[in-house]
């Protein structure tokens, strides 16, 4: 029962694993088209999962994202991305004894900006194809805090410096009256200061409804570690979002609703089948996006 409670596990989503969430798929923008979304992410908590896949307890531990998200076309198969979490804060509960009432660990907070990513995607298939083809070469830059807090478990950033590999093949097809799209990635992960490259992959679906109003999309990722790194890499303290070696294959529901033709709100939750060296909770996000056409 314990390990079926627990598979409401947090997705590493906008902040530590961002690529996963890119909305774009295997479309490049048109040039001179831009989208852009100021989000809000959270996760709060109390246990994580190990590196056998089991669950522990923690104090209780919270890290929120404030973040901008945007694409640009630069041309008609070149769109520039960047991902800035501007405010990052995590903070972690005081512990309390049970037999006495006495604090036994005081409870601290980090504020600082988190890790950024630089995205460049190329278009690789002829415009008109029936799939879309596109590769993505993303730059990971240690913005963030990878050390705070009186044991340094409190970070906003893993320390590394990484270079992702990403491809995505993706079709647009219709179900009825249902505008819908599906799309399927692999990519690589090259890591620095030793910690482990990573293998990824994952798929999504969406359909419109509401005559294109509000989109609904499905999402499925998978992180697999290479284990070619230290089993405790510098800037990377116990099971947190940013530990070395974490695996998972996570799942995400997400809603997009157009109130304007350029202006949308959105908001997701994500959750995973199985997990290892992560926090073990959901998480959330809201977010306000404008995309201009």
């Amino acid at each position: 029962m314990e390990k079926l409670n627990s598979l409401k596990v947090f997705l590493i989503a906008l902040l530590a694993l961002p690529m996963l969430a890119y909305a774009g798929g295997g479309w490049t923008k048109p040039k001179g088209e831009a989208y852009y979304k100021v989000s809000q992410w959270w996760v709060v908590a109390a246990k994580h999962y190990t590196g056998t896949g089991s669950t522990d307890p923690n104090i209780t531990t919270g890290i929120f994202n404030s973040s901008i998200y945007g694409e640009y076309g630069i041309t008609d198969r070149i769109t520039g991305i960047v991902y800035f979490p501007f405010f990052s804060r995590t903070y972690r509960n005081e512990q309390v004894s049970g037999t006495n009432g006495m604090v036994t660990s005081p409870g601290e907070s980090v504020n600082s900006i988190g890790d950024t990513d630089i995205a460049i995607k190329y278009g690789i298939s002829k415009p008109g194809s029936k799939f879309v083809f596109a590769g993505t070469l993303l730059f990971g830059l240690p913005l963030g805090n990878d050390s705070g807090g009186s044991d340094g478990s409190l970070q906003t950033g893993d320390g590394e410096f990484n270079q992702m590999l990403r491809l995505d093949l993706s079709k647009s097809f219709s179900v009825g009256k249902i505008n819908a799209y599906a799309n399927i990635y692999s990519g690589f992960n090259n890591r620095t200061k030793n910690f482990s490259d990573e293998f990824r992959a994952g798929g999504e679906v969406g359909g419109a409804f509401l005559n294109n109003k509000l989109w609904g999309i499905f999402r499925v990722d998978m992180v697999e570690s290479l284990q070619n790194g230290l089993s405790s890499a510098e800037g990377s303290s116990g099971a947190t979002i940013f530990s070395n070696n974490t695996e998972f294959v996570a799942y995400t529901y997400e809603a997009a609703y157009y109130a304007t033709e350029k202006l949308g709100f959105s908001a997701s939750y994500s959750g995973a089948f199985s997990a290892k060296l992560i926090f073990a909770a959901p998480s959330y996000s809201v977010g306000v996006f404008l995309d201009l056409k």
